[in-house]
């Protein structure tokens, strides 16, 4: 799908979808409660889809009521998965293009002794698993990669201590913490060590509410994390699933941009949600201009880096995006991606060695950009759309679908002009 978007000023207001990290999270948990749980998630999404079609084959009983915007998840079963098994014994998920689902589904599915087969797509088979994949199997996980790309697991977790890199992806933390609670026969409480730096520590801090709130407390002390032996997830009866700051960031940076008054709601100030620094980071690049350089240690925000680039093209002044270095195992290159959209755009930007410098001017040429299959690359060229003097073509436009489907949707109503090609 091939889309041009005519400059144009956006005004409004707009509340934030739900939040795809919170929802993953939730659906989990509540998959492997005591009890049925209703989960209020107004938008869906396909990671959102993904997670839910993945833990319904591995034997959660999981329906969705559009008109209410919620899941009905009932728990796992075991004899439900056998059902959808084949002559070998494996059931099969496809996890799509979420680096969520797998991540946090792998430790799960070994925890639970399922032998599974899994499907990905995209750039997904390409990314790193290593070191969750050699700690699965020093703990009686049975991996192995075939050749068209699938993974094939078997055998059962065992053990209560574990130990993880902290600093290649909080996602790998959030999946043996998932799957702690589901390994059998544990004689001592479990605990998981982190080395090195924590990068994204505010997933993990989501992760462990999202265990909490369905009954499973994690007990924290400096680079270990604990759990009871006799931990177990508790229906929480109802969860809702708030706003999502990582896709708000998209309409935050528009608001800084557009000469007409657009405004964000649906958006929890005090939310684990690493990406609501992304109103903070806004006034900082703002703030800039003059001579300054504005640093931006993107540790902790690597998602927010291809709009915040956008909207540092806005500003009379040179912002540069450092420690950066996990956008390079995205759906694309989200160095290369964003640096390509700007340069395409007409703005003075290039790759460094773990980030992105842009040399802002305040308006941008227009052009024509590729998302390469990245919905952040999507929408940010529609963000830039709102600075540019001429039309802006965006190849791969329905890319947005795996985060924020009505994406295009809410733009028009917005005052965005977008024409189909």
């Amino acid at each position: 799908m091939k889309v041009k978007i005519d400059p144009s000023q956006l005004h409004g207001s707009i509340k934030a979808i739900a939040s795809k990290s919170q929802a993953h999270r939730t659906l989990i948990c509540a998959a492997f409660a005591d009890g049925p749980t209703d989960i209020y998630c107004r938008e869906l999404s396909l990671d959102i889809e993904a997670t839910a079609g993945c833990l319904k084959a591995m034997g959660s009983n999981i329906s969705y009521d559009r008109d209410e915007g919620v899941f009905h998840v009932e728990p796992y079963d075991c004899e439900a998965a056998k059902t959808g098994a084949d002559a070998e014994g494996f059931i099969t998920i496809d996890v799509g293009e979420s680096g969520s689902t797998l991540r946090f589904l792998l430790p799960i599915v070994c925890a639970l002794g399922l032998k599974t087969h899994i499907i990905m797509h995209g750039r997904l088979p390409e990314r790193p698993l290593s070191p969750l994949w050699e700690e699965l199997e020093a703990h009686g996980a049975i991996l192995s990669k075939n050749a068209d790309g699938t993974i094939d697991v078997s055998g059962a977790l065992c053990g209560s201590e574990f130990t993880i890199a902290a600093d290649i992806s909080s996602q790998f933390i959030s999946g043996l913490l998932f799957a702690i609670p589901l390994i059998k026969n544990k004689k001592t409480d479990a605990v998981l060590t982190l080395t090195g730096n924590i990068e994204s520590g505010n997933y993990i801090l989501m992760t462990i509410k999202a265990l909490e709130l369905f009954g499973v407390k994690v007990d924290r002390n400096k680079d270990k994390l604990r759990i009871s032996k006799d931990a177990g997830f508790v229906s929480a009866g109802t969860a809702e699933v708030e706003g999502d700051w990582s896709n708000g960031a998209f309409w935050i940076a528009a608001s800084a941009m557009t000469k007409g008054e657009l405004t964000v709601t649906g958006l929890d100030p005090g939310s684990p949600q690493g990406d609501r620094a992304a109103a903070e980071l806004k006034e900082r690049i703002l703030a800039g201009g003059d001579g300054q350089v504005t640093h931006i240690d993107a540790r902790d925000v690597p998602d927010l880096v291809p709009v915040l680039s956008v909207l540092a093209a806005a500003v009379n002044g040179e912002t540069v995006f450092e420690h950066a270095e996990r956008l390079r195992i995205k759906e694309s290159d989200r160095i290369k991606t964003t640096v390509e959209l700007l340069k395409n755009l007409g703005a003075d930007a290039d790759e460094t060695a773990d980030g992105i410098r842009v040399r802002g001017t305040g308006r941008l040429r227009g052009g024509d950009v590729d998302s390469h299959n990245d919905h952040r690359i999507a929408m940010s060229a529609a963000v830039a759309s709102i600075i540019c003097e001429n039309e802006v073509t965006v190849s791969g436009a329905e890319a947005v679908r795996k985060s924020y489907p009505d994406f295009w949707k809410d733009f028009e109503a917005l005052g965005g002009r977008i024409t189909e090609l």
